[in-house]
């Protein structure tokens, strides 16, 4: 019996995540959701605004094993499915201005590692606040779709 049977899971769940400018905490939320969980996820980021991949994310990604340099910031309105089983807002921006979606949206915080690289003394404490944040996000990640079900309350 696989996961999905035990938990009752449809073949593939649509999963968008949300951050301001789909820059860094959505685009590594969406490369470790395909690396780990590609065979139950069909996974996809967006933004509020779009800001461009950051690339220091790009590099501390690459770092674990994972390459998001393919990966596109976009808006909400450029995505190419419009209905998803979990809408999963990053960033408090993100969760107070998320259009309306059907279905369950569920909000998870993440420090932003630009605005606190912004504050780092050199490269090496910049590169440390992505880094931090891109293995809070994979340990996220690994917990799905389990903690997704008992956030929504099922």
């Amino acid at each position: 019996m696989t996961l999905k049977t035990k938990i009752n899971l449809p073949d593939s769940m649509k999963i968008l995540f949300l951050c301001t400018g789909n820059s860094c905490r959505s685009q590594m939320a969406e490369g470790w959701a395909r690396q780990l969980k590609g065979d139950i996820f069909e996974a996809y980021s967006a933004g509020i605004e779009k800001h461009g991949l950051n690339p220091s994310a790009v590099k501390v990604m690459a770092e674990a094993g994972v390459d998001i340099s393919g990966q596109r910031s976009s808006l909400i309105d450029e995505l190419p499915v419009t209905e998803f089983d979990y809408v999963i807002t990053l960033c408090g921006h993100a969760n107070e201005s998320c259009p309306f979606f059907p279905g369950p949206k569920i909000h998870v915080g993440f420090d932003d590692p630009p605005s606190l690289a912004a504050e780092a003394q050199d490269e090496a404490e910049a590169l440390s606040h992505y880094r931090r944040v891109r293995d809070e996000i994979k340990a996220f990640i690994e917990g799905l779709p389990e903690s997704l079900m008992e956030m929504d309350g099922g």
